[in-house]
């Protein structure tokens, strides 16, 4: 349930977070509890057992679970204000989520929203803390106990350099278990921990193909506030063969498959000349860069005496260091900006973008299209409309960031689940509203696309387009992959953009209409009768006005053998993505969540529809909607029904589409019906 909480810095704004513990109960509310109870917190959502460390391993270790004062003499939760300084690496390959925190230490104002300050160990003290983390659009409230793992009486995860201090691995505590365990942790990458901390849109760049004025771009950024991170590829078959060996040091003191976080970007003046220089973490809190401008090179000794003092402060063995913006090139493969506010970094200005945010999701057999490798699926998946009316500033195109992210993976890694390999592209679009088929895709090429598919949380680019109407299209690399996704697109000026067919559930049937409110009057005034098989239907010539509309529709979705359409091996089957056409073809047009439902309800694990579930998908659609359409005498498009008259409508629904049946399988001459090639 979302409440409402105030913001640091006594701004005096309010923002709405949502609890995520099972009972709704806030951190208030529990630490009220816990005082009046005089009992410490134990959080029955996290609790201290094994689950919580891993779901895929057992160590040979013994884990003690021990709160601060069991730990020290005299716990904080903070120690002179929270530094990068703060953090350092346990025994848990989460470097990304640490160079995220790392980041985040130079930005006060977040990092209050993100670890409230108001928190101590001291006066009010009842074992509970907690933290602020954005997931999916929602700021939660994550709740933890400051049961903490350790052994032989020292933190395994991460800790502060200072032994007394805590707010750091209660934070990691806080992480692990929004995403159900720390194990679940192990591996990722920094912009997906930058942006749970900010709510901000990430964009990656590589360095060796990077735009030349890199340097400027994260200038830029670092003054914005911006978050950012950096790390040195590794090859994926080391990655497979030894995990250790994938963190291997190298000679300069650099180490591969390893998030650093990037604290600093400056010019100097050295001989005369300009040198470009970019001060980086490594979260360990050691091992640091050995080449020049490294902490006792030779080249500080060039510079002036004030400038070298406000740059390096002090020569430690911090894991914090400056290289040349060169060095940092060849060495470094990939950097991650999370803007902690959607402004641009391509020009001088700071103005906000434009938002507009979708959820949906890939369901197999329905939704999970694929790829545009896989033409023949890959038109089923969910489909945006995007509307740029209006250029940026002082130009002809527009400026527009899409962002598209996968839910939940993290949490669902104990299920044998991972990320999965996502991308979009993107088309010009016709004019009308209508979902795009196959034709489309086929013969038109994408106007801009996501650079790769990545088994990346969130993929984002920067595209400038024309003014016009395009169409956003997501996918996952190979059909039939389910998951969540949240798309978010950002744009300089105000855009449109819909979900198409979101709102659309229609049945065309205009020459049916005018019987549907006569026929079903009498039914609905009576009182519901007990089930029983109904009778035959009449001759042709007898017929009453809805056995003859029965007939129109059976003429309309299989008089021409509209199946056989799709089917066409003549296998008798169709495949349960073909189901949105062939409905369109019979006049009914369904949204993506109706139909993900019919493909689950009437599609085998093949996803594919045989002609006789095919033929009671349409009946009971049909009687569907003539049953609604018969209750909405105002013609809003929404009724009430009480208890009773559900009870009759299923009945009646129950009784028509066995009189329905009876009408098709007389019309067809089921004894020989070419497709199923069945008797009655």
């Amino acid at each position: 349930m979302p409440y409402s909480v105030n913001l640091p810095s006594g701004s005096g704004q309010a923002t709405l977070v949502n609890s995520t513990q099972a009972d709704g109960k806030t951190y208030e509310q529990l630490r009220l509890e816990c005082l009046q109870k005089g009992k410490l917190f134990e959080d029955p959502d996290f609790p201290a057992v094994g689950d919580s460390l891993f779901f895929s391993q057992r160590v040979p270790v013994n884990f003690e679970w021990k709160r601060p004062g069991e730990i020290c003499k005299d716990p904080k939760f903070i120690t002179g204000g929270a530094t990068r300084t703060d953090i350092c690496q346990g025994q848990l390959g989460d470097c990304w989520l640490l160079a995220a925190i790392a980041s985040l230490t130079l930005h006060e104002e977040t990092l209050k929203r993100v670890v409230p300050h108001d928190q101590s160990f001291d006066r009010g003290y009842a074992g509970i803390f907690h933290f602020q983390l954005w997931q999916h659009n929602k700021w939660l409230d994550v709740v933890v106990d400051d049961r903490l793992p350790c052994v032989r009486n020292n933190l395994v995860f991460v800790h502060s350099a200072d032994n007394t201090e805590f707010w750091s691995a209660l934070l990691e505590k806080a992480y692990a278990k929004l995403n159900g365990s720390y194990e679940s942790l192990k591996g990722g990458s920094t912009m997906e921990a930058m942006e749970d901390f900010t709510g901000g849109v990430g964009e990656m760049y590589e360095t060796k193909n990077a735009p030349t004025n890199l340097f400027l771009i994260l200038k830029k950024a670092v003054e914005r506030g911006s978050m950012l991170g950096c790390s040195i590829d590794v090859s994926k078959a080391l990655l497979d063969s030894n995990s250790a060996e994938s963190e291997a040091q190298t000679t300069t003191g650099l180490v591969k498959g390893h998030a650093y976080s990037i604290t600093g970007v400056e010019e100097v003046t050295t001989a005369g000349a300009k040198v470009q220089l970019i001060r980086v973490r490594n979260p360990w809190g050691q091992v640091e860069w050995n080449g020049p401008w490294s902490d006792n090179s030779r080249e500080w000794s060039a510079i002036d005496s004030s400038e070298k003092n406000r740059l390096l402060h002090n020569s430690l063995d911090d894991g914090e260091f400056w290289m040349e913006f060169g060095d940092f090139k060849a060495n470094y493969d990939k950097i991650e900006i999370c803007n902690l506010t959607p402004d641009s970094l391509s020009d001088d200005g700071s103005k906000k973008w434009e938002v507009n945010l979708f959820e949906g999701n890939w369901i197999r057999g329905s939704t999970a299209g694929g790829c545009r490798n896989y033409i023949d699926t890959f038109w089923t998946n969910p489909q945006f409309k995007l509307r740029l009316d209006h250029p940026d500033d002082g130009d002809k195109m527009c400026s527009v960031i899409v962002a598209l992210l996968q839910k939940n993976r993290r949490r669902l890694r104990k299920e044998g689940l991972d990320m999965e390999t996502i991308g979009f592209a993107i088309y010009e679009a016709p004019d009308d509203q209508d979902h795009q088929g196959k034709d489309f895709f086929r013969y038109n090429g994408s106007k801009a696309r996501s650079r790769s598919y990545i088994n990346m949380r969130e993929v984002s680019e920067r595209f400038r387009l024309p003014p016009g109407n395009y169409l956003l299209v997501p996918t996952t690399f190979q059909p039939h992959h389910e998951a969540d996704f949240l798309i978010r697109i950002f744009s300089e000026n105000k855009a449109g953009a819909m979900y198409v067919h979101e709102n659309t559930l229609q049945c065309y049937q205009p020459d049916f209409k005018e019987n549907i409110s006569c026929v079903h009057s009498k039914h609905f005034d009576a009182a519901p009768k007990k089930h029983k098989n109904p009778p035959k239907p009449n001759p042709p010539e007898e017929e009453t006005d809805e056995e003859k509309g029965l007939r129109r529709l059976f003429e309309q979705i299989a008089g021409s053998m509209l199946f056989l359409a799709y089917d066409t091996d003549r296998s008798g089957r169709m495949s349960s993505y073909e189901l949105r056409s062939a409905l369109n073809a019979a006049g009914m047009n369904l949204n993506n969540k109706i139909l993900q439902l019919l493909g689950l309800r009437f599609a085998d694990e093949n996803f594919d529809i045989d002609f006789d579930d095919y033929l009671t998908c349409i009946v009971r659609l049909e009687n569907m909607f003539r049953v609604f359409q018969a209750l909405d005498k105002q013609k809003k498009g929404v009724i009430n029904l009480n208890m009773m008259q559900v009870k009759h409508n299923f009945f009646y629904l129950f009784e028509n589409v066995k009189k329905a049946l009876f009408i098709y399988l007389q019309c067809m001459n089921y004894n020989s019906c070419q497709i199923c090639q069945k008797s009655s």
